[in-house]
């Protein structure tokens, strides 16, 4: 197989267009679907569905876009390693993160990096969702979480430290708790769900019940969520990331302050394990860490 006819095939499979992705590599449409066929020839599989209206990933051509993806990447890589190619960074980097991080502290960096790489296009896939990194063929992606899976590597990006807190407005209704304790029958604006969850204060452990609470609402969307408490919906956990901004502001008060959520979660920019650093993963990586490190929302 050629480098160049992977690079063909894995252009056609985004851009659903031949003829186009012919043309972004210099190819004329007869040239690059003959490209192609040789291609399926060569593997004993139809890659790609041609009708007269439109063109389609077939199954065997969404099982082998991953591979033809990481050979690419891995013949980029070993250029750059002997210093062949050396130019600017190219290409289109797949990147997902949690969207309610992505909009505050990501979004604000993205025209300084195009500034700096122009020829990088990032393809961000933002959701508060996990998405799998293998499946969707991520280059990179940033998850909060202990790191655990084998199949990854990563670079710590900072320690994703979760407060309480609650709006002014709410705690004038309700009273501000002073102890883990005062927090009974207090609002909650839940997080995932209604399980146990433990706070920590040095070495003293509470274990702050939903069901002593009152809890109405339970998010999966961290926006939603600070929004939520910000209109005085209730005491919710949050990612001091996500509302140091509101809590300096005082939109937010940081409620039992020597408290924390006992998860040890930590932000993490992670990659298959199975794959080099490419130059336009390493420097859009380089770039965040640069600018997020040490991270902007502790005290």
């Amino acid at each position: 197989m050629e480098i160049e006819t992977l690079r063909l095939f894995v252009a056609a499979a985004e851009r659903l267009n031949i003829s186009a992705a012919g043309r972004s590599l210099g190819l004329a449409p007869a040239m690059a679907s003959a490209r192609l066929a040789k291609l399926e020839h060569e593997l004993g599989a139809e890659l790609l569905h041609r009708t007269t209206r439109k063109v389609s990933v077939s199954q065997e051509g969404a099982a082998f876009l991953p591979y033809a993806r990481e050979i690419l990447a891995q013949s980029e890589a070993a250029c750059a390693a002997l210093g062949l190619n050396a130019k600017r960074p190219t290409g289109t980097m797949r990147f997902a993160a949690p969207s309610s991080f992505a909009q505050l502290h990501i979004m604000p960096l993205l025209p300084a990096f195009h500034a700096d790489y122009p020829d990088i296009t990032l393809d961000l896939r933002l959701s508060d969702t996990r998405m799998d990194l293998i499946e969707g063929s991520f280059d990179l992606a940033l998850r909060s979480a202990p790191l655990q899976d084998s199949s990854l590597r990563g670079r710590k990006l900072g320690d994703d430290i979760r407060v309480l807190c609650a709006a002014p407005e709410y705690l004038r209704r309700r009273g501000t708790p002073m102890t883990p304790e005062d927090l009974d029958g207090h609002d909650l604006l839940s997080w995932g769900g209604t399980a146990t969850r433990d706070l920590l204060a040095g070495t003293r452990r509470f274990t702050l019940d939903p069901a002593r609470m009152t809890c109405r609402t339970i998010l999966d969307d961290g926006t939603a969520q600070r929004i939520a408490t910000l209109a005085g919906g209730g005491i919710s956990i949050n990612s001091l990331w996500s509302v140091s901004h509101e809590i300096r502001a005082g939109r937010l008060v940081h409620l039992l302050p020597d408290w924390r959520l006992a998860d040890a979660s930590v932000l993490w920019l992670i990659y298959p394990r199975s794959n080099v650093l490419t130059p336009k993963v390493r420097v859009f990586m380089d770039f965040l860490l640069a600018r997020l490190t040490p991270a902007p929302w502790l005290p």
